[in-house]
């Protein structure tokens, strides 16, 4: 069947939910669900729209954590029909800081440039072009009878936790399996890496610059602690099992916080990162190898025998996911690929952490396939290929038509 996906209606909902913008946390996270409910509703879908009742979510055994703070949020779905959907397509609707806008070559990363053959724009990439094309894919099959429903889950809080995804589903919202639109290169992830965010806090001694030797500085004994992290990774990404390519589970420091004088020698640093976490390990073990290394490292260095670091687990936790055995979804989900003409696909791990892991850890058949690459993902002048997102919808379209018709 020939599908027609129209690329001047993607091209206008792109600008309208870029120009949104969600950061997670702000208000603006609150407006992009209304504008997906809004959109979703005009596509035929019926919509469930509902306030986040956030002490309840909070206080569920299964929270997933936040990293920014919530005073209100919303959940939205859209539903084709009557009873348990055969397919969900995800997507989050949040997107991280732009950082400073004079970074980007067009200075405003909230409205879409369109140059050659890219989109760019924060969240373009990550992933509100996987939004919009998931919508231009509902869109395209909307005059077709349809005998089983699909659904489409817009969700907050991915950045920073999945808190969105987590209070769909314990919403109810199901279905029979679940593509989400993360950006894989053309490629279909079929399993995530899990990842937690450390903060770790290094003592030292202050005294005035010029005196340096009779202090100790807290950077020079964090070196100690950084180096045993950067040991600890090679441990444990040594020969990852498929569908993992090298380094799935790296350890990045990415906040360093230290000093608050010039000519005085630091007497405390924190540093603050992601640590990945492998499939099948628990958080309690992961933690306690993190701790360990620290340890084991600290207990060899006078300054730190006698000063050791704190660690505490602040933000998301991210356990790690895969694709259930079972039916072949990825199998079909790269047939619809290759039918809506691109070359086969093959299916990957990858090392970040999504909400893929919570649908298949409620027994859903999940994976990752959408426009973009990860490596765009949070990047200044964050871009995507204009063909990859007018593909995607017509994969997803081609997926709905094989799942629900």
């Amino acid at each position: 069947m020939d599908i027609d996906i129209d690329i001047d209606l993607i091209r206008r909902d792109l600008a309208q939910i870029v120009n949104i913008p969600s950061i997670g946390g702000s208000d603006a996270e609150i407006a992009v669900q209304r504008w997906c409910a809004a959109t979703l509703t005009g596509l035929g879908l019926e919509v469930d729209q509902w306030r986040l009742d956030l002490d309840e979510l909070r206080a569920d055994g299964g929270y997933p954590g936040e990293e920014v703070e919530r005073d209100e949020a919303w959940g939205c779905v859209g539903v084709s029909g009557p009873g348990t959907p055969e397919l969900v397509l995800n997507g989050h609707v949040d997107v991280v800081p732009p950082g400073e806008p004079e970074s980007w070559t067009n200075a405003d990363p909230w409205n879409v440039r369109e140059v050659d053959d890219r989109w760019y724009g924060r969240g373009v990439c990550d992933m509100k072009g996987g939004v919009v094309a998931i919508i231009a894919g509902a869109r395209a099959v909307g005059h077709i009878a349809l005998r089983r429903p699909f659904a489409v889950h817009t969700v907050i809080g991915e950045e920073d936790g999945g808190l969105g995804t987590f209070a769909t589903l314990r919403r109810g919202h199901t279905g029979e399996s679940c593509v989400i639109a993360e950006p894989t290169a053309g490629q279909v992830v079929s399993a995530n890496a899990g990842s937690l965010t450390f903060r770790v806090e290094v003592q030292g001694r202050a005294t005035h610059g010029s005196m340096r030797s009779a202090g100790h500085s807290a950077i020079d004994a964090f070196s100690v602690v950084h180096r045993s992290l950067a040991e600890l990774e090679a441990r444990r990404n040594a020969g990852p099992p498929a569908p993992f390519g090298p380094m799935p589970w790296p350890i990045n420091v990415g906040i360093l916080r230290a000093g608050d004088w010039a000519s005085t020698v630091p007497d405390q640093l924190v540093a603050e990162g992601r640590y990945g976490v492998m499939p099948g390990e628990s958080f309690d073990d992961a933690k306690a190898a993190f701790e360990h290394a620290i340890a084991g490292a600290a207990a060899a260095d006078p300054w730190l025998a006698s000063n050791p670091p704190s660690v505490t687990w602040p933000g998301g936790h991210f356990s790690a996911g895969r694709l259930p055995e079972g039916p072949p979804f990825g199998d079909q989900v790269a047939a619809a690929v290759v039918a809506a003409g691109q070359p086969q696909p093959a299916l990957i791990g990858a090392s970040y952490g999504s909400d893929l892991r919570q649908y298949a850890h409620a027994g859903i058949p999940t994976v990752q396939y959408g426009p973009g690459a990860i490596l765009n993902a949070h990047a200044i002048d964050e871009h995507v290929l204009i063909d990859d997102v007018v593909t995607c919808a017509r994969v997803y379209a081609e997926l709905i038509l094989a799942r629900c018709r």
